[in-house]
């Protein structure tokens, strides 16, 4: 096996010369072994990102918890509310207080409406509430099963829900039962008054 030249194992040869500076031999009286210095003392240059190498992805975004007065965080609303309370509620056994219709509004109406309902409601003591998005499916072309597009009010009614000013009203939400309109109305379940 042929041995390789000294300069080729040893690309950083600046930074052998100065650990061997540092080095006490085991015996003294003998000097650390000494190597010839290379021919070129040139580093060799990084080679250019290549065209086709993927973006690092971004950092997953964790919002932080709403303020509170006292310096502790608001308690995050949990996305569903009880089994056992929205079993009573699709029963009937449990009153809803009261119910808005967002249907047919544009994205940002339907959004100051729910803020202001929202917050009334959480005034007077209401504890149970039903919002209704609508399904907003649009089914178009050959094959009528296939949905093509959300309703844009039912997908951002959990984040509405979840933001400041209303994540620290609300207690919970989750999908109502097909006698309440199905998967296109949601019960919202509000905090009490002195949880907030």
């Amino acid at each position: 096996m042929a041995r390789r030249k000294r300069e080729r194992d040893l690309p950083d040869w600046h930074l052998w010369r100065e650990v061997t500076r540092t080095v006490t031999p085991l015996r003294p009286g003998e000097a650390p072994p000494a190597f010839e210095e290379p021919l070129t003392a040139s580093l060799p240059l990084p080679l250019p990102p290549s065209p086709l190498s993927k973006p690092k992805p971004e950092p997953f975004f964790i919002p932080m918890p709403s303020y509170r007065p006292g310096g502790a965080p608001a308690p995050r609303p949990q996305h569903d509310i009880e089994p056992r309370l929205k079993q009573r509620l699709q029963r009937g056994h449990i009153d809803i207080d009261g119910t808005i219709d967002l249907h047919g509004m544009r994205q940002s109406e339907a959004h100051e409406a729910l803020k202001r309902y929202v917050t009334a409601r959480w005034t007077r003591g209401d504890r149970t509430l039903l919002v209704i998005t609508g399904k907003g499916l649009k089914k178009t072309g050959p094959d009528a099963a296939v949905i093509i597009e959300r309703g844009v009010l039912r997908a951002m009614l959990p984040v509405w829900l979840s933001e400041p000013p209303l994540s620290g009203l609300v207690a919970g939400w989750d999908n109502a039962a097909q006698g309440h309109g199905g998967q296109g109305a949601f019960y919202v379940r509000l905090r009490r008054e002195r949880d907030y």
